[in-house]
């Protein structure tokens, strides 16, 4: 027996899909070289590196396709295999939303250590300033988690008046992204 919310469950995956190709733009047009090679190791380029290839990961990581025939008929069907897809979906936007997060840092870093060396190069003058931009920019990736980059998206989504009732839980997307580190 259907339960009629399909067209809400098709919706939702729409919704979740468009936010995550906005990531996937923004994630792909940030930079990964700095203007002088000699800061390719630095911090803030190193994590801008990091992110480009995590969300290249995220975007080639093949979808789980496995969803267990049902007893139902093809609405129940239906029903699990959009649940599967909202799970697959949502499990990359949180992901993209985290790549993002931690590509805006590292890009705040990079304009503080500009300001800091004002279109020079670093010498033994900048070291503490320097050192506290890289502090700053290792605490700001500390407080990019899944906890916060769950509840934000689910106050944004209820914000917008999206329909949020089966979305998946915390956990069930870092099961989703341990296996597709393997």
């Amino acid at each position: 027996m259907s339960d009629g919310l399909n067209e809400y469950r098709t919706a939702r995956v729409a919704e979740i899909l468009a936010d995550f190709r906005t990531l996937q733009y923004y994630i792909a047009a940030a930079p990964v070289d700095p203007p002088n090679m000699d800061d390719y190791y630095t911090e803030g380029w190193a994590a801008l590196r990091q992110c480009a290839i995590d969300g290249q990961h995220i975007l080639n990581c093949a979808a789980d396709v496995s969803v267990p025939r049902t007893s139902g008929g093809p609405d129940e069907q239906a029903k699990a295999e959009l649940k599967q897809v909202q799970l697959d979906a949502y499990a990359r936007r949180h992901e993209g939303q985290k790549i993002y997060l931690r590509q805006a840092a590292a890009q705040r870093w990079v304009e503080w250590r500009d300001q800091v060396l004002l279109g020079g190069r670093p010498h033994s003058g900048h070291t503490s300033q320097l050192r506290a931009i890289d502090q700053q920019l290792r605490s700001e990736l500390a407080t990019i988690t899944d906890e916060s980059i769950y509840a934000e998206l689910q106050a944004s989504d209820i914000s917008m008046g999206r329909w949020t009732s089966e979305d998946p839980s915390l956990r069930a997307i870092q099961r989703w992204v341990r296996a597709r580190r393997r």
